[in-house]
């Protein structure tokens, strides 16, 4: 997943000449050298040096906020060229869950109740600057692995030559939180990736506040818990019924489409907000 703005955006490159300030520097070399000599305070010099500061300082400023203005008109024609896509709106109205998402923060929750189940997915746009190689390491040489058994050298050179690669979806983290009245809370993490949710860990805790673990007192307490075995290595139905214990929950390929969407769309709108934020504190 990456982010709209960074296609076909140039970023001009300004050349500082020098020559001009080292003429200066020499025709000031004389001056120097007698500077000794002057009885004279140094007041007169030490203002221009003040008043040349703060004259570039004012043209900095200038034109560090003609660059945010020209920044947030992109924004604004991408916004015009580029609308909410429908497939946001419709989940939003006709999705099982309820959307918590306040302006400035990168997080997004998602709320439901399910029987006497309360049911929270939390989700942040910092992962759409996620390194998707980096993330993905052990799947892809797992991956790699099963290729160099199938087939020949020759025939893998053709296929990479002769098509276009796939493009790599960037994984989004899912933190889900399944609560019980007086059982506590059943804690998944899963990862979003190609429209698919994949579950990585699955832990119960008879406390349910060390699922959400806000203060650095819960974090700790929880460290000492036992986490649970690695998911992938539980029995292949078990997974299965996993899987399907967060489908009938609504926690499906419907909710792994929406979520890539809805954290591009709020990262575009958090972005533009940065800028109108940065350039009203450097113009006042």
């Amino acid at each position: 997943m990456i982010s709209i703005r960074s296609i076909g955006r140039a970023t001009p490159k300004y050349l500082i000449c020098t020559s001009s300030s080292r003429t200066n520097i020499q025709r000031r070399l004389p001056f120097l050298q007698s500077l000794w000599k002057l009885p004279q305070s140094h007041v007169s010099f030490s203002t221009s040096i003040t008043k040349n500061s703060k004259t570039k300082s004012k043209h900095g400023d200038s034109e560090l906020i003609a660059k945010l203005s020209s920044e947030i008109q992109f924004e604004n024609e991408m916004k015009e060229d580029f609308s909410q896509p429908t497939s946001i709106k419709d989940y939003l109205e006709n999705g099982p869950f309820d959307i918590i998402d306040e302006p400035g923060k990168e997080e997004v929750i998602l709320t439901r109740t399910y029987g006497q189940e309360k049911i929270q997915i939390t989700f942040s746009i910092s992962d759409i600057n996620m390194d998707p190689d980096a993330d993905m390491s052990d799947r892809a040489f797992d991956a790699e692995e099963e290729e160099e058994g199938e087939g020949s050298p020759g025939e893998h050179k053709n296929s990479d030559e002769g098509g276009e690669e796939d493009d790599i979806s960037v994984p989004v983290r899912l933190h889900i939180v399944v609560e019980k009245p007086g059982k506590g809370a059943l804690v998944i993490d899963s990862v979003i990736q190609d429209s698919m949710v994949m579950i990585e860990s699955c832990l119960h805790y008879e406390n349910p506040e060390h699922a959400y673990a806000k203060t650095s007192e819960q974090f700790h307490e929880r460290q000492d818990l036992y986490a649970g075995p690695v998911f992938a290595n539980l029995d292949e139905e078990l997974q299965v019924l996993f899987e399907r214990y967060l489908d009938e929950r609504g926690i499906n390929t419907a909710l792994a489409i929406f979520v890539p969407e809805y954290i591009n769309m709020k990262e575009q709108r958090e972005y533009a907000r940065w800028l109108k934020n940065i350039k009203n504190f450097v113009e006042t």
